[in-house]
């Protein structure tokens, strides 16, 4: 009766090691992964995340330096362990046929104290990119993001590179108290709805030290999110920083406590912007949001409010949007821009409290810049350039 107990420990010896700092170290490679970048690592990975989640105490479950080519892979908690990091030491290569996926790759789900840290994931878009109406058509069908974080609480996400995605880089959903930094992210300027990072419903959100290059919004913040604050992001090519767009469904929530600072965005097609649809369905708030000390780089829109946005080509402009927007303070922006109109607010029902505080953008062409405002009430203060709306 003395051996299974014994047996076992060996078993577990063999899967499982313990780090120097005490936690518990799973391999992938134990778990039958190849990293070969032919073999399909689906069904090992998952394995290994198990393993890792259903272990009690501090866990590390390694990805060790290869090519994992993978299809949709769910990493779901709740978890047994106190901290989980999902070390990625290697390259995940994503599937190229989209049968296989439903609206996302990779999912880390229901997890709290979740660490991902380095590697690169490679999502394999450039196949992918011409079945995407999304740009023309407003019932398209989505295809997948590379990696979204669902109901998570307390994570880390570090030192990750993200590469061509098939849609979104990174999504962010219901998610509480996260920390990013240090990633790299990239696509080419035409690859279409390939946002940086997009966070929705969620709560407590820190990006800072990043490089986002890729063909929509560096970073767009969606519906229902309060608490967002990101600083010292290199933006460009892209879209640039967007809060929205809001308004489109029904029951959306609020955007509030937004701070965006010290960012610089070059070659792109706008700076920071708010953007939300006509004819909204319920009615909303975009509210107490600083952006300063940015610098704008041969930039076509540096500082733009659109309460018109529609980017479809039958659009009527006929109706109000049903998103209120107020406190918002623009600080310190300065910098080149490729259109002679440097700073467009254009508000449905009339913006609340706008501020542009030393603000100064010169035309890349011949000719000065200028300001165009609709239904915008704006506080000018310090320096100016272009002259304010009168």
């Amino acid at each position: 009766m003395e051996a299974r107990p014994r047996l076992l420990l060996v078993v577990v010896a063999i899967f499982m090691s313990i780090s120097a700092s005490g936690a518990a170290v799973i391999n992938v490679k134990n778990y039958g992964a190849q990293g070969n970048g032919v073999n399909d690592d689906s069904k090992p990975l998952m394995a290994a995340w198990k393993a890792a989640c259903g272990s009690a105490g501090a866990v590390t479950m390694v990805v060790t330096p290869g090519t994992y080519y993978i299809g949709p892979v769910q990493f779901h908690g709740p978890c047994k362990a106190s901290t989980l990091t999902f070390q990625l030491q290697g390259t995940l290569k994503a599937a190229t046929d989209l049968t296989r996926f439903g609206n996302d790759w990779i999912e880390f789900g229901w997890v709290n104290g979740l660490t991902v840290a380095g590697g690169v994931i490679d999502g394999q878009g450039a196949a992918s990119w011409p079945f995407n109406k999304c740009p023309v058509r407003k019932d398209c069908k989505v295809l997948p993001t590379s990696v979204l974080f669902v109901n998570n609480q307390n994570t880390v996400v570090r030192d990750v590179t993200s590469v061509n995605p098939k849609f979104f880089h990174i999504a962010l959903l219901s998610v509480k108290n996260i920390r990013m930094s240090g990633l790299k992210i990239s696509a080419p300027s035409n690859s279409p709805n390939t946002d940086g990072i997009h966070i929705e419903r969620s709560s407590g959100i820190q990006i800072m030290d990043t490089h986002i290059s890729t063909g929509d919004d560096c970073i767009s913040i969606g519906q229902g999110n309060d608490n967002v604050d990101i600083a010292r992001v290199q933006c460009g090519p892209g879209h640039g920083m967007s809060v929205g767009s809001l308004g489109r469904y029904a029951g959306e929530g609020d955007v509030t406590r937004v701070h965006v600072r010290d960012m610089t965005f070059t070659g792109t097609m706008n700076g920071v912007r708010i953007k939300t649809w006509e004819n909204s369905p319920s009615k909303s708030h975009a509210a107490h949001m600083v952006f300063e000390n940015m610098v704008m780089k041969d930039v076509q829109n540096p500082i733009i409010i659109d309460q018109k946005y529609c980017p479809y080509y039958n659009c009527e402009h006929k109706y109000m949007s049903g998103v209120t927007i107020q406190d918002i303070q623009f600080k310190n922006i300065k910098g080149t821009a490729t259109t002679p109109v440097a700073v467009l607010l254009r508000c449905g029902v009339p913006c609340q409290g706008l501020v542009l505080q030393d603000v100064d953008l010169r035309y890349k062409g011949q000719g000065g810049t200028s300001t165009k405002c609709e239904n915008a009430k704006a506080k000018y203060v310090g320096y100016q350039f272009p002259k304010p709306c009168p």
